[in-house]
């Protein structure tokens, strides 16, 4: 039985629904003798007859038998050509991908969308990390892709790339006196009490808010840390301090806070895609095709 082969199987099912060797022949595109000689070299294999020749062709007892069997398994087949065909494309699988808390409110919902309108078929697995749990993640192999914010990490097993820059705006009770104003430069905020996430959380976006502060002649004193950006937020409605937030989070219009432009120029953070750029299986380099149509980025 290991003998026979899937050309026997197609050949019998030409034959079983032809009830025809000449017409099954036609339609195979080969010639009769070779179609008859594989018939019945897979009767041998099977030791029984399939068809009856005379006067017409039909099939005996252990053609009938075989013929839904054939049907399954050249079917099987077929899906199972088919779905290797979908995996080496990308059409399938599971990708899992990390990322800051903060990217639910800017870039993170119009990639997910855009990914599963072109790839249906494929699992999302989403997971909410801080920036450097997230590298980490990535190194070991626990996610795929990170959506992240100015990570400081030099790894030549990680690749990172900018998807787009977003500006800081100041936070404030919306009883304080910066809050009736426009825009505020930044260096309004010294001697202000700030509320602020510990550095552990996100190295490069904490140095970076800390230069821009620096740039502008002050060093915020932290009276308050948190680790989400929405708790931060809270904070400041409670009156525990100011605080510097991504720009997008004024559509959340989250509390009693005032969400205020700031003056300063460069006051910008980067907003970052990361992944491992070997191996990465065929539905990963489909998500970053995606990212890549979308940001005008250099990725597979």
């Amino acid at each position: 039985m290991n003998s026979i082969e899937l050309r026997h199987l197609r050949y019998f099912l030409a034959i079983a629904e032809d009830l025809s060797f000449s017409k099954a022949a036609e339609r195979l595109g080969i010639a009769q003798p070779p179609l008859s000689q594989q018939i019945q070299r897979l009767e041998a294999l099977i030791g029984h007859e399939l068809f009856e020749r005379r006067p017409r062709v039909k099939l005996t007892a252990a053609g009938e038998a075989l013929l839904p069997a054939a049907r399954r398994a050249l079917a099987q087949v077929e899906q199972g050509v088919d779905a290797t065909h979908r995996a080496a494309r990308g059409e399938v699988g599971l990708v899992t991908v990390g990322f800051a808390a903060s990217m639910i409110v800017s870039v993170l919902p119009e990639v997910v969308r855009a990914f599963r309108k072109d790839y249906p078929a494929v699992d999302l697995n989403l997971r909410e990390l801080s920036s450097a749990a997230q590298i980490e993640a990535l190194r070991d192999g626990r996610i795929d892709i990170a959506f992240l914010r100015e990570p400081t990490v030099s790894d030549a097993d990680l690749r990172f790339e900018r998807i787009q820059d977003e500006s800081f705006v100041a936070v404030l009770p919306p009883e304080h006196p910066l809050a009736q104003r426009r825009k505020i430069p930044l260096a309004a905020l010294a001697g202000e009490p700030f509320v602020h996430f510990p550095r552990p959380t996100a190295p490069g976006l904490y140095d970076r808010i800390l230069a821009f502060c620096q740039e502008a002649g002050f060093q915020p004193v932290v009276v308050q840390e948190a680790l989400e950006w929405l708790t931060i937020v809270g904070l400041v409605e409670a009156g525990m301090g100011v605080s510097l937030v991504p720009e997008s989070f004024r559509k959340l219009k989250w509390g009693r806070v005032a969400f205020r432009p700031l003056e300063s120029p460069g006051a910008s953070l980067r907003i970052m895609i990361g992944w491992r750029p070997d191996g990465a299986r065929p539905a990963v380099q489909a998500f970053l095709r995606t990212c890549g149509e979308m940001f005008k980025l250099p990725v597979p």
